[in-house]
């Protein structure tokens, strides 16, 4: 049977790599990511709902640039939760809280086994690409010296973050009119994010994304 090589599998991740929480892809894109919370819209009234709905509608009206929509599902792990609860039985005072105990914790053992609880995070990449035009990348790659090109590259890096982080405010504002708090992730979060999207089983909880 036939092994990939880490080398070749990697050919096929579009990205480069992730600095201050910034995804840089190999093909000179850029990309932020926003976790957001959720609402309870169901429990909304209809003309809460009907609001919601006309504020999401001109937030995508505002946009000039795309994003992308991502739910991250995946099932909960509740043995941590058992456990601490096994752990509290010896604790309790009476023979009858500890019998409730572990009848809760029956309970809750046997409820897991039948069904698949799912937690959800949600998320909203926000993208950009750098305009390179022709004589400004005839003129960085005339440069002879090293250090002058390792300054360009840094300077550009920071304008780009700053064109990035600007549509990252607008849609976290835009999506804050709808009631949906927005925060950016950092570095070792979207990290993470990425390897449970593209190693899913290597996971205890495999992760699946949907767009």
């Amino acid at each position: 049977m036939a092994t990939i090589s880490a080398d070749a599998t990697q050919k096929f991740v579009p990205v480069k790599e992730i600095r201050n929480g910034i995804i840089l892809l190999k093909d000179g894109g850029y990309r932020g990511v926003l976790i957001c919370s959720s609402i309870n819209f169901g429990l909304k009234s209809s003309d809460e709902q009907h609001a919601i709905i006309i504020g999401f509608q001109n937030f995508l009206n505002t946009l000039d640039f795309s994003i992308q929509i991502v739910v991250n599902s995946r099932r909960m792990d509740l043995r941590p939760y058992l456990a601490l609860l096994e752990g509290k039985e010896p604790e309790q005072k009476t023979e009858l809280m500890r019998i409730q105990l572990r009848e809760y914790i029956e309970f809750v053992r046997s409820f897991t086994d039948q069904a698949n609880i799912m937690t959800k995070s949600f998320y909203v990449v926000v993208s950009y690409v750098p305009h390179l035009s022709a004589e400004s990348a005839v003129s960085f790659f005339q440069q002879k010296s090293t250090s002058a090109k390792n300054t360009a590259a840094k300077a550009s890096f920071e304008e780009d973050c700053a064109q990035l982080e600007q549509r990252l405010t607008l849609v976290a504002s835009g999506l804050a009119g709808t009631g949906v708090r927005a925060v950016p992730l950092g570095t070792e979060e979207v990290i993470e994010l990425l390897y449970r999207s593209f190693n899913p089983g290597e996971l205890e909880n495999p992760i699946r994304l949907d767009t």
